[in-house]
């Protein structure tokens, strides 16, 4: 059905399989794309990072001979990846992913990333500038993330609102495209008309068995050696400030990896 309708000249498909940490996407989507001669798509945005395999529950080795993946491991947890080139990598993977006859499947847990390739967003091109970032941080650092999130509420209340007050590189990210550009970070973000035919898979289980099995999944991270990978990529020379290594599980392990 779905490629009959490509084939009609209608918009081409796109399977989009999303739901919460540990419900099993993975699995679910490694098995429809074996069965309907798929490939699959990471939205998944703690995935792009090379070393980090352990505490992202990366896909294995084996689970990746067993269906081609796309977006794993394609930079370095120094290189951080934006939204922006996150939608172009994406479109070109799934571009691909049709001229070879084959049907992507777009998967993850990271819902802007998910949502900017679905919905065609127009992304702020503004290029991010270091120092105007550095002064932000130094302020969010003297009035606290909830008083940046208030300033950001002052100039643009529609990005605020859909940003947590906790996610400080967010709202960092929201004021610098605003000081750089002029413009409300909310009117550069606006929706297009998506190029694809999606198909829209929600996973979900009861919310007792979702918790049993993301307390087996840490604890089977430590066993595999999350502190050790956590502590392998300090000796690399990675700053363990990096919003990559600030990401839950990895700012546990590299607590546990100081002395004393």
């Amino acid at each position: 059905m779905l490629s009959s309708k490509f084939q009609d000249g209608g918009k081409p498909p796109l399977v989009v399989i999303l739901g919460p940490t540990a419900v099993g996407k993975t699995e679910i989507a490694i098995q429809l794309a074996e069965g309907l001669n798929g490939e699959i798509v990471s939205a998944d945005s703690r995935l792009f990072y090379r070393g980090m395999d352990i505490g992202t529950a990366k896909p294995t080795p084996e689970e990746q001979e067993r269906i081609p993946h796309h977006l794993i491991d394609v930079a370095d947890p120094d290189q951080i990846l934006s939204l922006a080139e996150f939608q172009r990598l994406a479109h070109q993977a799934i571009g691909a992913i049709h001229t070879r006859g084959r049907l992507p499947f777009l998967v993850g847990g990271t819902g802007q990333y998910m949502r900017a390739v679905t919905e065609a967003w127009q992304i702020p091109p503004a290029v991010p500038d270091s120092r105007l970032r550095d002064a932000l941080e130094h302020w969010a650092a003297s009035i606290g993330p909830y008083g940046l999130h208030a300033r950001l509420g002052v100039v643009d209340p529609q990005a605020a609102a859909q940003i947590d007050y906790r996610n400080l590189r967010r709202t960092v990210r929201a004021l610098e495209v605003i000081f750089s550009t002029g413009r409300r970070f909310s009117d550069q973000r606006q929706k297009g008309d998506s190029p694809y035919q999606f198909y829209l898979l929600g996973l979900t289980r009861p919310r007792s068995e979702l918790y049993l099995r993301i307390d087996a999944r840490i604890e089977a991270m430590f066993t595999q050696g999350l502190i050790e990978e956590a502590q392998a990529l300090l000796q690399k020379g990675y700053n363990p400030d990096l919003p990559t290594l600030s990401a839950i599980g990895y700012a546990e392990a590299i607590v546990a990896c100081k002395p004393g």
